[in-house]
This record gives C-alpha cells, sequence and structure tokens, in this order.
C-alpha cells in the first residue's frame, strides 16, 4: 500500500458499511482505506457523546506510523474538522464531502426531532430533490431500514475548536448535490466562516447526489486514491 492511510466517517445515520464500496475500490488503486465506526452509530451506544466519537477517529489517526487523510461526510465533515483541530500535525488532508465544519459554538448535527434520546432518520421528505435524486426505491427502502439513529449527545453536542493550526491543514471538499460554483457563492456571502479560513482549499466536483459512497462508490474512490 502506499501513501498516507484514507480514514473515512460516515454521516448521519450511517454505520461503518457504508463505505464498503469505496474501501474495496481505494484498495484496488493501492491505497488503505480505514472506515471507523462511530460510537452511537453502529455498535448500539445510545448514550454516545461527539467527543467519543471524535476519539474513535483519533484512536486511528494515531496507530498509524505516518500522516492520515481524514474524510468525513456530510455531518462527519465537522467532525473530520475536529479531528484536524486535535491533530494538526497528524492530519495530511481534510476531505469533507457534501458538508461544511460548524463554526465554534455552535450545534454539531441538531438538524431533526430528538426522540426518546436520539434523532432518527426522519424519512425522504428533506431530502426530495438534488439530494436523494439518484436513490431508487429499493435503495431508499434499504437506507431507511439500515439508519441509525443518532444520539443525542452527538447530535445537538457544542463544537469546540481550539487550534487555529487546523487552517494549515489542507482541505478538499467533494461537491456531490451542489457545485465548486454555488460554494465560492456562499463563501462571498460569509455562510461558511471556517471554509473562508482555510489557507488551502480544493473544490472537487462529483455527479451524485448527497450519498456517493452508495451511488458512485467507484468515482467517489478514484478522487480519495488520487489525494
Amino acid at each position: 500500500m502506499t501513501g498516507e492511510q484514507i480514514v473515512l466517517a460516515a454521516g448521519l445515520w450511517l454505520d461503518a458499511s457504508a463505505w464498503t464500496g469505496v474501501v474495496s475500490e481505494v484498495e484496488k488503486r493501492d491505497r488503505r482505506a480505514v472506515p471507523v465506526t462511530l460510537p452511537g452509530q453502529g455498535d448500539g451506544n445510545t448514550s454516545a457523546t461527539l467527543d467519543d466519537q471524535v476519539a474513535a477517529v483519533l484512536a486511528v489517526v494515531d496507530a498509524a506510523p505516518g500522516k492520515s487523510i481524514v474524510v468525513g461526510h456530510s455531518a462527519a465533515s465537522g467532525l473530520a474538522w475536529l479531528v484536524a483541530d486535535a491533530r494538526p500535525d497528524r492530519v495530511a488532508k481534510v476531505v469533507l464531502i457534501g458538508g461544511f465544519p460548524a463554526a465554534g459554538g455552535g450545534e454539531y448535527a441538531n438538524f431533526f426531532p430528538i426522540v426518546d434520546g436520539v434523532m432518527p432518520f426522519p424519512g425522504w421528505e428533506p431530502f426530495e430533490g438534488a439530494d436523494a435524486a439518484d436513490l431508487d426505491e429499493p435503495a431508499r427502502r434499504a437506507f431507511a431500514a439500515a439508519a441509525i439513529a443518532v444520539p443525542e449527545g452527538v447530535a445537538k453536542a457544542v463544537v469546540r475548536l481550539t487550534d487555529e493550526r487546523r487552517y494549515d491543514v489542507p482541505m478538499v471538499l467533494i461537491c456531490p448535490e451542489f457545485t465548486p460554483e454555488q460554494v465560492r457563492e456562499w463563501l462571498a456571502e460569509g455562510e461558511l466562516p471556517e471554509l473562508a479560513k482555510a489557507k488551502h482549499l480544493e473544490l472537487v466536483d462529483i455527479d451524485s447526489g448527497h450519498w456517493p459512497m452508495l451511488t458512485r462508490p467507484v468515482e467517489l474512490a478514484g478522487l480519495l486514491a488520487a489525494l
């Protein structure tokens, strides 16, 4: 295997198996990919916190002999950024897929109602349009059936960023249901403060909906392996 390991953190309601297709394709390209089972999203721990999830990714980063490329999808874009904040000298690059990191002091992912201490998958209505356009009905049913409710301690956690060296870590934003041009507009409007401060930001397009690891695993793996 060549190059830095690629550490993969999936977004809300997904466990590490979401990356199965990507991992096999990355390894065909002689790169090592490590999908992380996030506490509360695949291990049955409904009391997990955001700190627990950060610790799980950090454990993989710290165990590597060299630096890692840390990939976060959707809400876990913020998780990947927290890892870069905690280990700016151990993270070679941060890759965000279809998501943006919250600024310090904001909530991590409090997007949908909390029910009995967890945030269940809200169904497809909030994602109609570009987000889910490439998921057919069987794929949607399979996603909803496997969706893991996210612990409140993850969704409602307050983001704490402490080390401004994170802005020195190169960042790649892979744009699925939106375009690089839209991101540039949002940056110009001041809507993405953490991205705006990144000193090395690359925008990469992918023709997919919000879940390219499920609908475009070969193409996504090619982008990641080329980093």
